[in-house]
């Protein structure tokens, strides 16, 4: 179950500074360039990865 999560975590942690950076503009090239919509949505998923990641490797 750890290596699933920690899995899913990084799946969603990757796309997420992506869509971020692209929200905010750092990344050009896309129609999500620019859009504060999707660094929200960015935004979103880093956070919601990384609870994910700290969850499957927190100490019992």
């Amino acid at each position: 179950m750890k290596i699933v999560l920690n899995v899913i975590g990084v799946l969603l942690v990757l796309p997420g500074i992506a869509w971020f950076l692209q929200g905010i503009g750092v990344l050009p090239g896309s129609f999500m360039t620019g859009q504060t919509q999707w660094a929200i949505i960015g935004g979103i998923l880093i956070i919601i990865g990384a609870g994910l990641l700290w969850f499957a490797n927190r100490k019992r």
